[in-house]
């Protein structure tokens, strides 16, 4: 009687022999007819980031969400499943992380400062009516039959005018700083601004033309404009992270966190309802 592997251990591994996410990458372009800038291009990666992605080299991603959503993005550019190249991804290093939790932050950090305005409208409407109240008061004692004690004897009785009540305008209450915001915007122009709100992202930005406005990362509290006549391009390297304005407009738009995302807007957008 030997001792000795089981026929089950001899089995060769289908882990073992897939191969390398890198390699699976490399090849699926090459056998699609792509370059690495064709690649690039399309997908909005940066040509060193795609090199060194098809060389196992993911230390250029800025981290494991980032690696994750480069994988996403490269493997449907060439046809490769992404679901299953990011789970080889996660199996390879350590598993996945916990998702942080969008939504919550995202409605703390918009709601928080309402609770803090103070009501100038409300303080200036009363300041208002109290001004026209004193100069009401003052007028209407001005005018009685006490003013005839006051003259000087001798002197020649003048004829005068009575004073015109002074008329006060409304005044127009202070707008709303989203409101102000808004007005402040070019109305023939598109405006994005970005904010990384939670954490620093990766982030691209071109005009109409497909010229590069941006392309590089934006660290936790930076925030970035672009403004084109027609349309402006971006592509989110984790748009969870993000906080974004579009014509002075909050899109609301809840991203998860390392969710790459490519986004386009005009200067009608966000539409209305």
């Amino acid at each position: 009687m030997s001792i000795g592997n089981s026929p089950e251990d001899d089995r060769p591994s289908f882990e073992d022999d897939r191969p390398s996410i890198g390699r699976a990458l490399q090849q699926a372009r090459v056998d699609a007819g792509l370059t690495v800038d064709e690649v690039s291009g399309s997908t909005r990666v940066r040509i060193p980031i795609v090199h060194a992605i098809e060389q196992d080299d993911f230390s250029r991603c800025g981290g494991d969400v980032y690696a994750r959503g480069h994988i996403r993005t490269l493997a449907r550019a060439v046809g490769l499943d992404p679901d299953a190249l990011v789970a080889q991804y996660d199996d390879e290093h350590g598993g996945r992380p916990a998702p942080t939790p969008a939504a919550p932050l995202f409605e703390a950090e918009r709601i928080r400062p309402e609770a803090r305005r103070p009501n100038w409208t409300a303080a200036m409407v009363a300041a208002i009516v109290a001004v026209v109240g004193f100069v009401g008061f003052t007028l209407f004692n001005g005018n009685d039959g006490s003013g005839g004690a006051r003259e000087v004897a001798g002197s020649e009785p003048t004829t005068s005018k009575p004073a015109k009540p002074t008329t006060t305008r409304p005044v127009d209450p202070k707008p709303d700083p989203s409101d102000s915001a808004i007005a402040a915007v070019p109305q023939d122009k598109v405006t994005v601004a970005l904010t990384a709100r939670d954490r620093k992202s990766w982030i691209s930005a071109k005009d109409h033309n497909g010229r590069l406005l941006f392309d590089g990362l934006l660290l936790k509290g930076e925030s970035k404009t672009f403004t084109d006549k027609e349309k402006i391009e971006l592509v989110l390297g984790d748009a969870g992270a993000m906080q974004l304005f579009v014509n002075g407009k909050e899109v609301g738009d809840e991203f998860q966190a390392g969710q790459v995302e490519r986004l386009t807007y005009t200067k009608g957008d966000p539409e209305v309802g």
